[in-house]
């Protein structure tokens, strides 16, 4: 893989030498051919070894599996009339929601060419009556207080730069009796004798951030002590890191592929970033530093 990633870099010296001007870096370009309409990590079976094939179904297993923690069911007493999803990319868990349960979704993302794709599919999938998307900050969101019965937040709480007043946003959005369900990554929780992570596991963390523009890690727990800073109740958490590794050899392989090294190229220097950052956040699941972690709860009444 690495040949390939410096072949793929002296190709681009080699044209830029020659005056060659890359485009606007346009990282949705790249996350759309590799994820198609989820920007997110697939759900496994723990020790699965999936195809290329197997990863886009994963995707949407994720969604599933997050609604059923969050005791959304086929119960259709359980199902949420309005949704939330925060961070929303191209709008893939907002329309597949808005599909499965009959729930009028609004998404909100901070990039103009996502929420026109955003809306562009939910009318071409006959679902612009059920799915709309908008420009918007997720830590001032144009919503009035106890609009939706369920926010929805899956792999955008890492990039907020203030998680406090990201989470009031969401307790201040969701109804009373609401489900704020947040899928995220974290660092692992720190040992009742540790005051720190090791200085190796920061540094791994600190080319996470360089690459993917996180403003700061934080572990499941800190999100817990939010939850009940804020007074939500039933917080129920899980780590699903072991469910979500087999992922990472599926879009590892993926992103070197033909179309995915083109749809690369295309998409600019701060997307080759990106993908090279993949190896980085590889190593820290590897090592059981980062997690992907779950948490459900609920506006009290």
């Amino acid at each position: 893989m690495f040949a390939l990633i410096s072949s793929l870099f002296a190709t681009i010296a080699w044209r830029a030498r020659l005056g060659f001007q890359a485009p606007a870096d346009d990282s949705t370009l790249l996350w759309r051919e590799l994820w198609r309409d989820h920007f997110h990590h697939g759900y496994y079976d723990t020790h699965a070894t999936p195809s290329l094939a197997d990863h886009r179904l994963s995707q949407t297993r994720t969604i599933d599996e997050a609604l059923a923690f969050a005791g959304i069911t086929d119960d259709e007493s359980t199902w949420p009339r309005t949704v939330i999803d925060v961070g929303c990319g191209v709008g893939g868990s907002a329309r597949y929601i808005a599909k499965k349960l009959g729930a009028k979704c609004e998404g909100i993302t901070v990039d103009p060419n996502q929420v026109k794709i955003a809306n562009d599919l939910a009318l071409a999938q006959g679902l612009a009556d059920k799915a709309t998307f908008h420009v918007a900050d997720a830590m001032d969101q144009p919503f009035a207080d106890g609009q939706f019965d369920l926010v929805w937040v899956m792999e955008s709480g890492e990039h907020m730069p203030d998680r406090k007043k990201f989470m009031s946003e969401l307790v201040r959005v969701v109804a009373p009796g609401g489900t704020i369900i947040i899928a995220s990554w974290c660092h692992r929780d720190l040992s009742p004798d540790e005051k720190s992570l090791r200085p190796d596991e920061l540094h791994i963390l600190n080319r996470a951030c360089n690459a993917y523009e996180i403003p700061a890690w934080c572990s499941m727990a800190d999100y817990i002590n939010l939850a009940q800073s804020f007074s939500l109740q039933d917080i129920k958490t899980a780590d699903w890191s072991d469910n979500i590794a087999p992922f990472w050899p599926v879009i590892l392989r993926s992103s070197f592929t033909f179309d995915g090294l083109t749809s690369l190229f295309k998409s600019g220097w701060k997307t080759i970033k990106l993908i090279l950052g993949l190896s980085v956040l590889k190593e820290g699941y590897d090592k059981k530093l980062i997690k992907f972690a779950i948490m459900t709860c609920r506006k009290p009444e």
